[in-house]
This record gives structure tokens, sequence and C-alpha cells, in this order.
């Protein structure tokens, strides 16, 4: 019937079979790999149905030993497929102590520069530290497979398109991760009079 609402069960099933999240595959350490696909993840969904998924579906298979999280960042459009920041922290908010202590790196795939500069400064404000101090910059794939079983994690192939232009082109290339101060151990000293400059809806 028209306007009838899905129940909380099948909020749940159409997050899953988005595969926006995803449990498979390890890495080189033999740690569990949660894989996030920002494009899969459809601004129609409302936060509390994809925290409560998270709880009930993620979040227990994550309670007991080390893991990693491969987030993919690709294509991600503000209007089609990203939430926003206060949902992003609504959801990061959720995540249990326990899950929060197991997790050992966020691999964070094609990062766009503001996306990283915005990080760079504001990152431990709105996630906390116990993520941002653990978050690694993947600007290429190959980086990732440094880290990664390569044949134990499904990128999509729109993932590996956007890899290939980078090396065709590398002055549109994301860059290194010299902004991020874990990577090379160099706090950024961020220039206050430029931090209104930044829109937390043109982040990409």
């Amino acid at each position: 019937m028209d306007g009838v609402q899905p129940s909380p069960l099948e909020k749940q099933d159409l997050i899953e079979k988005s595969e926006a999240f995803r449990i498979r595959g390890r890495d080189k350490r033999g740690r569990k790999i949660l894989r996030i696909v920002g494009k899969f993840f459809s601004g129609r969904f409302e936060i509390e149905a994809v925290v409560n998924y998270l709880e009930e579906r993620i979040y227990t298979r994550l309670s007991k030993k080390a893991f990693c999280v491969v987030y993919v960042h690709t294509d991600i459009t503000w209007a089609d497929n990203f939430p926003g920041f206060s949902a992003l922290r609504a959801i990061f908010d959720s995540i249990p102590p326990l899950v929060r202590e197991n997790l050992a790196a966020f691999h964070f795939v094609h990062p766009g520069l503001q996306s990283r500069l915005f990080l760079a400064t504001f990152g431990r404000l709105l996630f906390g530290g116990w993520l941002y101090w653990k978050l690694r910059y993947v600007s290429r794939l190959d980086q990732l497979w440094e880290q990664v079983r390569r044949t134990e994690i499904e990128i999509p192939e729109f993932v590996y398109d956007q890899d290939d232009d980078l090396g065709r082109h590398p002055v549109i290339d994301y860059g290194l991760e010299s902004d991020h101060p874990r990577a090379y151990g160099a706090l950024v000293m961020a220039d206050s009079t430029t931090i209104p400059a930044f829109s937390l809806r043109c982040i990409s």
C-alpha cells in the first residue's frame, strides 16, 4: 500500500542489500575487514536505522578481536550519498567502547582534497582522537594492497576506474598524506583565519 512505512527490520534489510557495509576478508595481519563504500550509502537511509543496523548486524561481529576499516570515498556526492557530518557524528558516537578499542586502522581510500583538509583541521573535534589517530589516507589502491589481502576484499569496479584515471592524469592525484600528523610525525598548524572558509556541505 502507498504511504506505508517500512518496518525497522525492512529498513535494515534495505541497508544490507545496499552493500554499503560488509565484513569480508582480512588484512595482512589476519584482522577482519569492515568495508564501507560511501557511494552505496544512500542519503535516504534514516540515521536511526543505520545505527540500529550497525548495532545488530555489524558491531556484534567486531567485539572480540582487532579489525580494520576500509572506507571507500570514491565518487561521493552531497546530494546522493553524503549524510552530513552531524549524521556521521551520531554514527560514530554509537560505536560501543569495545569496538572502538578493537579498531586497529581506518583506511580512507581516495580522499578528496577538501575532505583531507577538513579532517586535518576538525577531525579530532568531530570524531575523537580514538579514530583520528588510526586514520590512514590511501590515495591509490596500490597503497591499500600493501596492508590488505587483495584477493579477500571486493572493491567496486568504479573505484578501479578512478584509480586508473589518477594514474593517467597525475595532476589530479589526491597527493600524499603530508597533511596527516601520523604519517610523517609533523603536526599541522591550521591558520585560524581560514577555518570559516570550510563548509560542511562542500566536503568531497
